[in-house]
């Protein structure tokens, strides 16, 4: 199987296993998994967020799917319990589907990390 079809077929389970769990079945998106990668980051699961939370919440999950990629490194939480990053290189310009694969790719690997596929 080759990278891509690997990928593929990795994110597809990625996507059921979480639609399933958390969305009664209708498929989530990239950026629905990655507001709940946020939560998961953040740690605090049974709580109402306000729109510019959510944002943050976003914001986290990016981070943190991007920190082993080297863009990005964890510097503390604060008093809150929010986690915070420095960014450590920029981003390259990438186009929307080159975006959309790394983070796919970045989801993959935070849920092989995470054990929740294999």
């Amino acid at each position: 199987m080759s990278r891509d079809e690997q990928l593929k077929a990795r994110w597809e389970r990625v996507v059921t296993i979480l639609s399933e769990k958390f969305a009664d079945g209708d498929e989530l998106d990239l950026d629905g998994i990655i507001y709940l990668i946020g939560i998961q980051e953040l740690g605090k699961f049974k709580q109402t967020f306000k729109k510019d939370e959510k944002v943050n919440l976003m914001h986290i999950a990016i981070c943190r799917l991007l920190e082993p990629y080297g863009y990005y490194e964890f510097e503390h939480f604060d008093n809150e319990g929010w986690p915070h990053y420095k960014v450590k290189e920029q981003l390259p310009t990438l186009k929307a589907g080159e975006q959309a694969v790394l983070m796919k790719e970045a989801v993959v690997n935070y849920f092989l990390e995470k054990e929740l596929i294999d």
